[in-house]
């Protein structure tokens, strides 16, 4: 009848919605681990910017 069809639209409805924030919740995490990644590499550059530069001023202050 009406009222059963109506309740498992409903119970449809609020799985698709699970399934929708659980894609956005990996989509987040895959987003945070891409940001750590991207800290990790500019971190590692600004490493490598620091020792170029003590390596450079300590051959010039020999």
């Amino acid at each position: 009848d009406a009222a059963y069809l109506q309740t498992q639209l409903l119970i449809a409805q609020k799985k698709e919605a699970g399934i929708q924030l659980q894609a956005e919740e990996y989509d987040l995490m895959a987003a945070a681990a891409d940001l750590d990644k991207i800290k990790e590499v500019n971190a590692n550059c600004i490493l490598m910017a620091n020792l170029q530069q003590a390596s450079s001023t300590s051959r010039t202050s020999r």
